[in-house]
């Protein structure tokens, strides 16, 4: 029993002994292919290509008294869109006269009425109490004036209002305390931060002093922009004053308002309502460039214009179909 307990047990271990050089060369040759680096899929390479090949931007540098405050100025900036074109319009040529012609008729009467009926000129007062054409007058002139200048403020109510095209730029706008975040859905570029520059940072950069920021909103012109205005903690106020453009960024709410930039250039705006100790110091810089820079800083940011993504997958779904076979002689 012994013996055939032996024989069993040295014919194990010579099979054992040969089955290991068979499963060692198994694994040598397995582990190469384990080790080799699997190959980039067609839309892997097409992204690496897109991030290699993304082009730096330039950045404009702003030019004095262009989109910016200047010293001693008691009016309007330049309006480049044209709501604010239309809206200035409004104020010089409307208003402006309306209210210079009432204030000198009501000044030029409180004298006459000074002069002609003081005392002296007149000591037995008139006890006339009533005049139908002077009452008429000064009901139905009022109501004209109000008609004449409620027809503009009407339609240029209707322009600040207008929704946004389909094909507009959208940007939504983060007020912070206390700085501003940009985000372009629809590029695929998100979130990034704009803090006011340093004194020294403006200085060195050529930008005009607690206006400056280390990242500004790049918008394309000749294209409508919509703007999507929500605040994260408190209330804040984004205004461009080039642009016509104040509208509150209130947490828990989207503002939204439309615009078409009309020139290229730099444009600074504030935070126009009071959000806390460091209001002041939180600036907006929005860089208007040509449509065709826009897609270049879209490209550098990482982004996509719209419609490239589309025009992207059937060249990458060409590029991952497999060649077909030759043809072998029958």
């Amino acid at each position: 029993m012994n013996i055939r307990i032996k024989g069993f047990m040295m014919a194990m271990a010579m099979g054992l002994s040969a089955l290991a050089p068979s499963a060692a060369m198994a694994q040598a040759e397995a582990a190469p292919v384990a080790a080799a680096p699997a190959p980039e899929t067609p839309a892997t390479t097409g992204e690496a290509a897109a991030t290699a090949a993304a082009p730096a931007f330039d950045h404009a540098r702003p030019v004095e008294g262009v989109g910016m405050p200047k010293p001693g100025e008691t009016y309007f900036q330049e309006q480049v869109t044209p709501t604010g074109r239309y809206a200035w319009w409004m104020h010089s040529y409307v208003l402006m006269p309306v209210i210079t012609i009432i204030s000198l008729f009501v000044l030029g009467l409180l004298l006459w009425v000074m002069v002609r009926y003081r005392r002296a000129a007149n000591p037995d007062a008139s006890r006339t109490s009533h005049n139908t054409l002077i009452e008429i007058i000064w009901t139905v002139v009022p109501v004209l004036i109000l008609v004449g200048i409620a027809i503009p403020s009407i339609d240029l109510l209707a322009k600040q209002f207008k929704p946004a095209p389909a094909d507009a730029v959208t940007v939504k706008v983060t007020g912070y305390q206390w700085y501003w975040g940009y985000e372009y859905p629809d590029n695929g570029i998100g979130e990034y931060v704009s803090n006011m520059l340093t004194d020294e940072q403006a200085l060195e950069r050529g930008e005009p002093r607690l206006l400056g920021v280390d990242n500004r909103i790049v918008l394309p012109v000749g294209v409508p922009v919509k703007l999507i205005i929500t605040g994260a903690d408190v209330i804040h106020s984004f205004s461009i004053p080039a642009f016509w453009v104040k509208e509150d960024a209130v947490p828990g709410r989207l503002n939204e308002k439309t615009f078409t930039i009309e020139k290229e250039g730099v444009y600074y705006g504030v935070c126009s309502e009071l959000c806390g100790a460091r209001h002041g110091f939180m600036p907006i810089a929005v860089e208007a460039v040509s449509p065709e820079r826009f897609a270049q800083w879209v490209r550098s940011q990482g982004g996509t214009m719209p419609g490239e993504e589309a025009a992207a997958e059937p060249a990458a779904a060409n590029a991952a179909a497999p060649a077909p076979a030759p043809a072998t002689a029958s």
